[in-house]
C-alpha cells in the first residue's frame, strides 16, 4: 500500500490528536521526508492536514474528503472480503457494481465516488451528482433469495438512511414510497436496486443497492430547484455517514431492526390523497398501508383495494 495511503488511515484513525511526523517515520519505517511528501501528496489531493512545528500532523475537523480507509475503518461490522473502492469521478457507481462482478470480483463491495458523470435514479432518470458535495454509494452483495423477496431490498435500504441520518444529526427526515427521503418538503436521496438474478432459478445472484444523496449541495440546476434539497448536516463528515448507512442496512438485513414498522411510522404519503400511474392511465386513490414485502395498499373512491409494487409505478403527492 502506498505510504500516503497509510498515513491517511492513522490520521483517520487519530482525528482530533496531532501526529509527529517522527512517530509516522518509525511506524512505517521511513524517513520523515518520506513522511512529509506522503502528507503533501494527500494535502494535493484536496485533505485539509493541519502541520504545526514541534506538534505534527493532524486531520482538520473541516476535512471532508472521502477515504476508502476512512469509511472501512468507521464501518462497525466486519463483513469477511468486504472492499472498499473510491473513485474521483465515475459514470455511476451502480455502473461500477456490475463491472466488477462481470470481472469475477463477486464478493461483498461497497464502491463509493465523489461525483458521478451518469449518475442513475429509477426509470432512467439523471441523478445530479456535483463532485465533492454529496453521497454516492453502492453495496453490493451476493444473495440467494428469490427474486420476489429482493423487492423489500430497496425498503430497507431507505429505513438505513433514515437511521443513519438519525443517529448521527438528530435529524428525523421522511420517506415517500418507494425510494426517496425527503427533509423539509424537499427530496434529499434517492435509492436505486437492482438485481442479477438467474433466470432458470429465479433466484438472484447479487443485490446492488445505489444511495444518491445531495449532503452538503447547494447549487441545483433550474429544473431542480425547489424540489431538491440537502441535509447540510454540521460536523459530520461524509465518510461516517457512508460508514452508518452501510452498518444499518446490515442490522437490517441480519433481522435486528423492524424497519417496516419504522417505514410505516416515518411514511410521507400514508393517509394521504395520491396519484399514481399503471399502463399509462393515471389513477387516484388514498394511501392505506405498507404491506411486509413493501408494498403500498391503497383504496379507490369506490371502494377498492389494490398494493402497488416497486417498479410499477409513479407516484405524486397530489
Amino acid at each position: 500500500m502506498q505510504l500516503k495511503i497509510e498515513v491517511l488511515k492513522i490520521l483517520e484513525e487519530e482525528r482530533g490528536r496531532d501526529i509527529s511526523g517522527q512517530a509516522l517515520a518509525e511506524r512505517f519505517g521511513v524517513s520523515r521526508n518520506a513522511v512529509w511528501k506522503a502528507v503533501k501528496a494527500l494535502q494535493a489531493e484536496g485533505y485539509k492536514i493541519l502541520a504545526g512545528q514541534n506538534k505534527g500532523y493532524r486531520l482538520s475537523d473541516e476535512n471532508d474528503m472521502l477515504s476508502a480507509v476512512g469509511i472501512a475503518d468507521a464501518i462497525e461490522h466486519r463483513v469477511k472480503g468486504m472492499s472498499v473502492y473510491l473513485h474521483r469521478t465515475i459514470d455511476s457507481t451502480n455502473n461500477e457494481a456490475k463491472r466488477l462482478i462481470a470481472d469475477g470480483k463477486t464478493g461483498t463491495a461497497l464502491i463509493v465516488a465523489e461525483g458521478q458523470t451518469a449518475g442513475r435514479g429509477r426509470r432512467g432518470r439523471e441523478f445530479f451528482s456535483p463532485a465533492l458535495t454529496g453521497i454516492y454509494m453502492t453495496f453490493s452483495f451476493p444473495s440467494s433469495m428469490p427474486l420476489t423477496d429482493a423487492v423489500g431490498i430497496t425498503t430497507a435500504t431507505a429505513v438505513a438512511v433514515f437511521l443513519a441520518i438519525k443517529d448521527l444529526t438528530g435529524v428525523e427526515t421522511e420517506i415517500k414510497w418507494v425510494n426517496d427521503i425527503y427533509l423539509h418538503g424537499k427530496k434529499i436521496c434517492g435509492i436505486l436496486t437492482e438485481a442479477i438474478s438467474d433466470f432458470e432459478s429465479g433466484c438472484v445472484q447479487h443485490i446492488i443497492v445505489g444511495v444518491g444523496m445531495n449532503y452538503q449541495t447547494a447549487d441545483f440546476p433550474r429544473e431542480l430547484k425547489g424540489i431538491a434539497g440537502s441535509l447540510s448536516p454540521v460536523g459530520v463528515n461524509r465518510n461516517r455517514m457512508i460508514a452508518r448507512i452501510v452498518d444499518r442496512l446490515l442490522d437490517i438485513l441480519n433481522g435486528d431492526v423492524d424497519y417496516l414498522a419504522i417505514y410505516r411510522q416515518h411514511s410521507l404519503v400514508l393517509g394521504k390523497e395520491i396519484v399514481y400511474e399503471r399502463d399509462g392511465v393515471k389513477h387516484e386513490a388514498r394511501a392505506l398501508d405498507i404491506d411486509e414485502e413493501g408494498g403500498l395498499v391503497v383504496a379507490h373512491a369506490d371502494g377498492s383495494k389494490t398494493t402497488l409494487t416497486s417498479g410499477e409505478i409513479s407516484l405524486r403527492l397530489r
